[in-house]
């Protein structure tokens, strides 16, 4: 399996990464859907695609967020959660997923109104 590498330029920095906004999505070996986002100044987030590893989640953007992505289809929009480890294994934050189009690689890290999702849920693994 090759490993996939895509630039990804954030509208606005990915919260506590400020102020940077330019960064590398790869693909780990591997781990079908595990990517590490990447900064050339070092700085480094663990993501996974949620259609791979939550089947379950499916928050909805505001007409706000699809058009500061530009965002034209759903199929454009790449959705990612950021996994930290955790005592118990590993959580991933729903409340704030990492979104990146897929046709121009705008991304951007959204914050989810109005919708019930944690900050952060204890990933299980899938049986």
């Amino acid at each position: 399996m090759s490993t996939t590498t895509r630039p990804v330029t954030f509208t606005a920095p990915p919260f506590g990464l400020e102020p940077v906004v330019d960064f590398v999505l790869d693909e780990i070996d591997g781990a079908t859907g595990l990517f590490a986002l990447r900064s050339e100044g070092g700085q480094r987030l663990f993501v996974l695609d949620a259609s791979v590893h939550l089947g379950d989640y499916s928050p909805v953007l505001t007409d706000e967020q699809t058009a500061l992505l530009e965002l034209e289809t759903p199929a454009e929009a790449l959705l990612l959660v950021v996994a930290t480890p955790a005592e118990s294994g590993m959580t991933v934050n729903l409340l704030a997923p990492v979104v990146v189009n897929l046709r121009t690689g705008a991304g951007a890290q959204l914050i989810l109104e109005g919708q019930d999702y944690p900050l952060r849920a204890e990933l299980t693994p899938s049986a």
